[in-house]
């Protein structure tokens, strides 16, 4: 095996040893090394190595020992039996608890990222020294290598289907070990969540309506719920309403103090007690609100890569922003927006949602459900979007009909991650406030 005389680069040696020797000790820690490395986060081959060849006995269903690695290092022409079995002994005897395996992996993980940090200083330093372009692209090009390695997203190199196998497995096993709870972000409305099945790292979700339909108190409240259960920071981009108002709508919702009082200034002493309970909630909670006028998708991804532990993003809305490179055809200008935006939830690791107004081709219908079609005009947002939500209050056409109060309904009409369909939930509109279907406002 390999032998060290120094060392040059983050590296070790010990933790390496013991992230192997832990599986031999206990195979079924396997599933949990593979959430946090990966084969190329091993310095040594010969560790690469070996771990190739238990991912191969994983992978057939085959029991991961000293016997069965040693017969498959042999069989993959990597050590002859004798010298791999004197070092499958000595990583098996190096371990010292096989319950601290995460801890190892870790480690391994922290010299890796290290590792490859020196490989982008290296390369951020030729650019530089060969001034390969002008100063703003280089220091974008640095932030977005700097923060992909941050997040763990390293481009470049193709993935065999090995590595992806893994990953599957180690989600699927998460989920399992949580007795089927849902992963990815969930929007806090338990009947919406049974439909998306969380929203994913990267998706670029969009949430589309006529005015008057609530859009924006729907994202809100979706921001503060996640806000609240991860306590991840949610980002807010009011391009409609200022800070104060937002922050007012939302003490409003939360508070359950109708937003009329609220606008006239006609509050209670009941009322004032509601809205320090709800201030004080919402102060705990890890939300930020940007209204910027006209921002772009650059100036936006500046803003939240120095936000640190970014969970959710919401803009509002999406035709209000304006684009990086101005043309006359507006269309064309909203599908550059809305690729921007994509390129953006996925480089940041989170779910983006962006609100949208909709055609008024609904208003001509007879049901007046929007639809897919009515987001044509705006160009590839369909195509962008990882989901398409539309809300829809049959209240607002038809006031009459006691059957229609406090009720919304939130239109799935694209889901790449789950299924379709309409989901039927809460609404209060002078609070502004959505919920599950069966909260009623005097539950709150």
């Amino acid at each position: 095996m390999a032998e060290f005389t120094s060392k040059t680069v983050p590296f070790s040696l010990e933790a390496e040893q013991s992230v192997l020797g832990s599986i031999l000790v206990d195979p079924e820690r396997f599933t949990e090394v593979t959430g946090i490395i990966k084969s190329d986060d091993f310095y040594l081959e010969e560790h690469r190595q070996i771990y190739d060849a238990m991912r191969e006995l994983f992978l057939v269903n085959r029991q991961i020992d000293p016997v069965t690695l040693i017969d498959k290092l042999v069989e993959l022409g990597v050590y002859d039996r004798e010298r791999s079995m004197a070092y499958i002994k000595l990583i098996v005897d190096v371990v010292p608890s096989a319950a601290n395996v995460a801890d190892y992996a870790r480690i391994v993980k922290s010299k890796s990222l290290l590792r490859q940090l020196l490989t982008a200083t290296d390369e951020i330093n030729a650019e530089v020294m060969a001034e390969a372009g002008d100063a703003r692209t280089i220091i974008e090009a640095a932030e977005g290598r700097i923060m992909r390695l941050g997040a763990g997203n390293i481009s470049g190199d193709l993935t065999h289907i090995r590595e992806v196998l893994l990953d599957a497995y180690a989600q699927l096993d998460e989920i399992s070990k949580n007795n089927g709870k849902k992963i990815g972000v969930q929007s806090g409305f338990s009947a919406l969540d049974n439909v998306l099945i969380g929203m994913a790292s990267g998706d670029f979700v969009l949430v589309g309506a006529r005015p008057g339909m609530g859009k924006t108190s729907f994202a809100v409240n979706l921001a503060t719920n996640i806000a609240h259960t991860s306590g991840k920071a949610a980002c807010i981009f009011s391009m409609e309403m200022t800070k104060t108002q937002l922050a007012t709508r939302m003490l409003s919702s939360e508070a359950l103090v109708d937003s009329r009082e609220l606008r006239s200034g006609n509050i209670s002493e009941s009322d004032w007690k509601k809205l320090a309970g709800a201030a004080s909630y919402l102060s705990a909670c890890e939300i930020y609100i940007d209204d910027s006028a006209g921002i772009t998708v650059a100036s936006m991804k500046a803003k939240l890569k120095r936000q640190k532990n970014l969970g959710f993003v919401v803009v509002d809305y999406l035709q209000l922003m304006q684009s990086d490179r101005r043309t006359e055809n507006r269309t064309q200008e909203v599908a550059e927006i809305s690729r921007g935006l994509k390129l953006m939830a996925k480089d940041l690791g989170v779910p983006v949602l962006a609100c949208a107004q909709l055609s008024r081709a609904s208003e001509t219908r007879g049901d007046k459900r929007p639809m897919l079609s009515d987001l044509r005009e705006s160009g590839s947002i369909e195509q962008d979007a990882d989901m398409v939500l539309f809300l829809y209050r049959d209240e607002y056409y038809n006031k009459d009909d006691p059957d229609n109060v406090n009720k919304a309904e939130v239109i799935v009409a694209k889901n790449r991650h789950g299924s379709t369909g309409n989901v039927e939930i809460g609404f209060f509109g002078k609070y502004t406030k959505f919920s599950t279907l069966d909260t009623r406002e005097e539950g709150y």
